[in-house]
């Protein structure tokens, strides 16, 4: 593979991503297939694992700790905090409190001495960015954290992040995760062009629009989410707009045969053509699953294709709001009523 520097960081990775979250009772429950998996994914050349305090309760995490004996030094590990980890209201979030706690269990989990990149799983409207950003840069100066990103922050977030660690001499946040793919471009719009002038790598996740672009999701056959992870309303075929994702599945799977590509390898191709995308976090829950996403870190799609993919979904647009990963606060009822 061809090796991507990820933002300002210093650190190379690859242009697919290891994403965990369907290892663990979450998606694959076999611990020792899943360490398998990984495996076959590190000697293909991948050489950065993502994964999250919360996927599987935790469990996800340690299956990542016992893959990576031997390996941890070759793999850039990252990391996620924000979700609830139980009843207790302090058990999740942003705040210094929580940080410092979450970081010790992931650790312990993980049976690593440090992460290469710890990043907030989502904004926090109820805790002050410096609070958070102070804490990760103790974590920073500790040794603990190498470096610090955030995940499904809209534009004017990651701008008040970047503010915040100038103006208070904190570090800031290095790279920015979120959803992207063909049928979810809504970033295109701010936030990968807001993330390059802050000179942040850029790992997207759910590059396959959580199952929609691998073929499981036809109008001759929709199946049904691999996992109790996933929102209910992505997968509602009494949705309009799921009715419109499965007409442009259709025409780019027509798309990819002409193409000489699977839907799939189309699909993460797309992807790691954007500018701004560092890398593509994929997903697999089986060794079948990754074998048919690897090939597409070799693929160029030539601009023919991606000209056809504007035409079916033009730039900037995402389908089913229901996929978006913003505004879930700003637009709550409470917000925006008097």
């Amino acid at each position: 593979m061809d090796y991507r520097r990820l933002g300002r960081t210093g650190m190379s990775v690859s242009p697919l991503c290891l994403g965990t979250m369907m290892f663990g009772p979450w998606g694959n429950a076999d611990e020792a297939d899943s360490i398998r998996v990984i495996h076959r994914a590190l000697d293909a050349g991948v050489n950065v694992v993502d994964t999250a305090d919360v996927y599987s309760a935790g469990a996800c995490e340690q299956i990542v700790g016992k893959a990576l004996k031997g390996h941890r030094d070759d793999v850039v590990l990252a990391t996620k905090f924000f979700m609830p980890m139980g009843e207790d209201p302090n058990r999740r979030g942003g705040s210094r409190r929580w940080i410092m706690r979450a970081v010790e269990d992931s650790l312990r989990r993980l049976d690593t001495d440090h992460i290469d990149l710890y990043q907030v799983h989502r904004p926090s409207p109820d805790t002050d960015v410096e609070e958070t950003l102070g804490a990760l840069t103790d974590l920073v100066r500790q040794g603990k954290v190498r470096s610090i990103g955030s995940s499904s922050y809209a534009a004017s977030q990651i701008v008040e992040a970047q503010w915040v660690a100038r103006e208070r001499g904190l570090e800031r946040f290095r790279t920015e995760q979120p959803p992207y793919s063909i049928l979810v471009r809504g970033i295109e719009a701010d936030v990968l062009p807001t993330a390059q002038r802050h000179g942040m790598g850029i790992l997207t996740y759910s590059p396959l629009g959580g199952g929609w672009l691998s073929g499981r999701w036809r109008k001759d056959a929709a199946g049904t989410p691999t996992s109790t992870a996933r929102p209910p309303a992505r997968f509602d075929m009494t949705s309009p707009a799921n009715q419109r994702k499965l007409d442009v599945v259709e025409s780019l799977a027509l798309l990819a045969d002409e193409a000489g590509r699977t839907l799939i390898e189309l699909a993460l191709a797309f992807v790691l053509t954007h500018p701004a995308v560092t890398s593509a976090i994929i997903g697999p829950r089986t060794m079948e699953q990754l074998e048919s996403q690897l090939p597409a870190a070799d693929i160029v799609l030539p601009a023919d294709v991606l000209d056809r993919i504007d035409e079916l979904v033009a730039p900037g647009v995402t389908i089913n709001p229901d996929d978006n990963s913003y505004g879930q606060t700003e637009l709550a009822v409470g917000a925006r009523r008097r």
